[in-house]
C-alpha cells in the first residue's frame, strides 16, 4: 500500500485546484451559500472537465480511476472553500452501487450522465423514526404484477431539488421484522406520489436539504437495483465511499481555515512584528495542520483499502477517517477564527458563516458516537453498545 501519488495523480489534483481557485469561497461559494443557489457553474465546468466521475467506468464515460481519485478532487474544491456536497451522492454512492450491482440498461442511461455531470442522483435512506438505526427503516416496497409500490417517508436528503431521480433504500413488504435487507430503487423525481417538502435549517449552505413522501409511488421492475433482499453489503458499496468523501471534504475545509489563518497571521503586525511570530498564534495553527495531515492519511488509506478490494479494511478506515476529519475541520476553523481576532467573525472574511456546515461533519453521514460504537465492536472487540 503506497500514498505516494502517481504522476497523474498530481496532475489531476493541480488541475483540480486551478479550477477551484477559480470558484473560491470567498468570490463564488460565499453569496451563493448565502441565497442558497447550488453552485451550478462550477459543477458543470468540473463535469466537463471529467472530475466528477474520475471514479466510473471508462466504458460509460467515466475516468476509469477509483474511489481515491474522487476523493482527491473533493479534497482540492474544498481546500478553497468549493466542495461539492452532491459529489457525495452523485458519483459516490449512486454512482458506485449502479455499477456493481446495476443492470446494463441502468449502467448506460445512469453512469453517462453521472460521470460528466448532466445529471445527478441523490441518495435516500435516513427515515424519522429510524434515525441512525437503518435496521429500522420502514419504507417499503410491495410487488405489484411487474411493477413495484413504495410506500414510505425520507428526511434530511439533500439536493433533492436538483436531482433527476433518488435512490430510495426501501425494504421488502415481507422482510419488516428482523435485520434489514435492503431493497433499492431508481425514483425519478417526478414520479406520481413523490413529494418533497424543503427543510429550513439554520446553517449557510448551497445545498437544501428535504423531508420526502413516497405514497403509492408506481415503479417498473427496471427501477429495481441489484437484488431484491440484497445481502447488507450491497448497501455498504456505496456507504463507505461516503465516509471516505465526507472525510474528504473536512479535510479540504480543514485546509482552507489554515490558509486563511497564515494568510493573516503573517500580514498582520502588532508591536511592529507579524503576530505570525508568537507561539500562542503559530503553535495552535501548527497542531490544527498535524492532526490534519493525520486524518488525510487515515481518508488516503481507507480509499486505498477500498479500490484494493478490501470492504472491511476500508469500512474501518473509512469510518476512522471520518471522524478524524470531522474533528480537525472544527479545530482549524475555530482556530482561524481565534487568529483573525474580530475580524474573523465578519462576513468579509466569511470563516464564522461556514461553522454550520462545518459542524455537520460530525453529525452526517454518520454521527461520531456511531464512529466509537463501530470502532469498539470491530477494532478493539469490546461487546455491542447498542
Amino acid at each position: 500500500m503506497s500514498f505516494i501519488e502517481t504522476d497523474e495523480q498530481k496532475q489531476l489534483r493541480a488541475a483540480v485546484a486551478k479550477l477551484a481557485a477559480k470558484y473560491n469561497y470567498r468570490d463564488y461559494v460565499s453569496a451563493k451559500a448565502r441565497r442558497n443557489e447550488p453552485l451550478d457553474e462550477l459543477w458543470d465546468e468540473a463535469g466537463k472537465l471529467g472530475f466528477l466521475g474520475v471514479n466510473l467506468p471508462e466504458e460509460y464515460g467515466g475516468g476509469g480511476a477509483g474511489i481515491y481519485e474522487l476523493a482527491l478532487v473533493m479534497e482540492e474544491l474544498a481546500a478553497q472553500g468549493a466542495g461539492l456536497l452532491l459529489m457525495v451522492v452523485s458519483p459516490a454512492i449512486c454512482g458506485t452501487i449502479i455499477t456493481k450491482y446495476g443492470t446494463e440498461e441502468q449502467k448506460q442511461y445512469w453512469l453517462t450522465r453521472l460521470a460528466d455531470g448532466s445529471s445527478k442522483m441523490v441518495f435516500g435512506i435516513t427515515e424519522p423514526d429510524a434515525g441512525s438505526n437503518s435496521h429500522n427503516i420502514t419504507t417499503t416496497a410491495r410487488r405489484d404484477g411487474g411493477d413495484w409500490i413504495l410506500n414510505g417517508r425520507k428526511i434530511f436528503i439533500s439536493g433533492v431539488d436538483q436531482a433527476e431521480a433518488v435512490l430510495i433504500v426501501s425494504r421488502t413488504e415481507d422482510s419488516k421484522t428482523g435485520k434489514l435487507k435492503p431493497a433499492l430503487f431508481i425514483v425519478p423525481t417526478d414520479t406520481p406520489g413523490f413529494e418533497k417538502n424543503r427543510q429550513e435549517m439554520d446553517i449557510i449552505e448551497p445545498d437544501n436539504q428535504f423531508t420526502l413522501f413516497l405514497d403509492d409511488v408506481r415503479l417498473p421492475g427496471t427501477a429495481l437495483v441489484g437484488q431484491e433482499d440484497a445481502a447488507i453489503a450491497q448497501l455498504f458499496a456505496g456507504l463507505n465511499p461516503e465516509r471516505i468523501m465526507g472525510a474528504a471534504m473536512a479535510v479540504g475545509m480543514g485546509r482552507y481555515a489554515i490558509d486563511r489563518a497564515v494568510e493573516y497571521a503573517r500580514e498582520r503586525q502588532v508591536w511592529k512584528t507579524p503576530i505570525a511570530a508568537h507561539q500562542g498564534i503559530s503553535h495552535p495553527l501548527a497542531q490544527v495542520k498535524i492532526e490534519l495531515e493525520l486524518a488525510k492519511l487515515m481518508m488516503q488509506k481507507a480509499a486505498v483499502l477500498y479500490d484494493s478490494g478490501d470492504d472491511f479494511g476500508a469500512a474501518e478506515a473509512a469510518n476512522m477517517a471520518k471522524y478524524a476529519a470531522a474533528e480537525a475541520s472544527i479545530k482549524a476553523l475555530d482556530q482561524s477564527i481565534q487568529t483573525h481576532g474580530g475580524s474573523g467573525l465578519t462576513a468579509d472574511i466569511g470563516l464564522a458563516g461556514m461553522l454550520g456546515a462545518a459542524r455537520i461533519a460530525r453529525v452526517a453521514p454518520v454521527s461520531r458516537e456511531m464512529i466509537l460504537n463501530f470502532v469498539s465492536q470491530h477494532s478493539l472487540g469490546l461487546p455491542k453498545s447498542y
